[in-house]
């Protein structure tokens, strides 16, 4: 617990790269029309300043990370870790347009049994459910990773597709790490977590 509590401390400098990473992709149009006297990294600062202020406290719980069956051998699934437990904290701002962004820092049990490290920012397009308190969620997230199997434990930026089912208070999310190639063994890994507002 005592490492993970560690790696959940160190995942601020993480938070504030994956972030920038995150608005400079979704903000590049937005910044693009802004007058001289505002930089992109203003703007960049001034929005996660406005979710840090706006958005609602958020808890994150994880405990799967599932390994695709046909891209790993049996041998290889014998050795992973599918329960990546982990916990993180964040803030969530629902927009004026009515969809999720988030900042989060994030640590988790990888596949090899090793702290994992993420910090980043999301998008969510948020649809509701009829007339019932659910909505759904699509959208992805950018983020800086720490894991000691990639880059000697470096963080190196990632994207993901993200989507959620839930309140908006609570939600089930999941997040995909395509598979990188023909070969076997090598991505293909959905990762389950919760998400919980304070």
């Amino acid at each position: 617990m005592s490492q993970l509590l560690s790696s959940l401390r160190s995942s601020r400098t993480l938070l504030a790269g994956a972030f920038a990473l995150g608005c400079a992709v979704t903000s590049l149009p937005a910044m693009a029309q802004q007058s001289d006297e505002f930089s992109w990294w203003q703007s960049i600062k001034d929005h996660a300043s406005e979710i840090v202020d706006k958005g609602d406290d958020a808890i994150y719980v994880s405990g799967l990370a599932h390994h695709g069956r046909s891209t790993y051998t049996k041998e290889k699934l014998d050795q992973l870790n599918e329960h990546a437990w982990g916990l993180g904290y964040g803030k969530t701002m629902r927009n004026e347009r009515g969809n999720d962004e988030s900042l989060y820092g994030f640590v988790i049990k990888d596949s090899h049994r090793h702290p994992q490290i993420m910090a980043g920012y999301a998008y969510e397009w948020v649809y509701p459910i009829g007339r019932t308190p659910l909505e759904v969620g699509i959208g992805g997230t950018a983020m800086l990773m720490s894991r000691q199997d990639y880059f000697g434990g470096v963080p190196f930026p990632v994207p993901l597709p993200l989507a959620s089912i839930g309140t908006k208070k609570a939600k089930v999310m999941f997040a995909y790490v395509p598979r990188f190639s023909s070969n076997k063994n090598s991505g293909d890994v959905l990762l389950v977590f919760g998400r919980i507002e304070m």
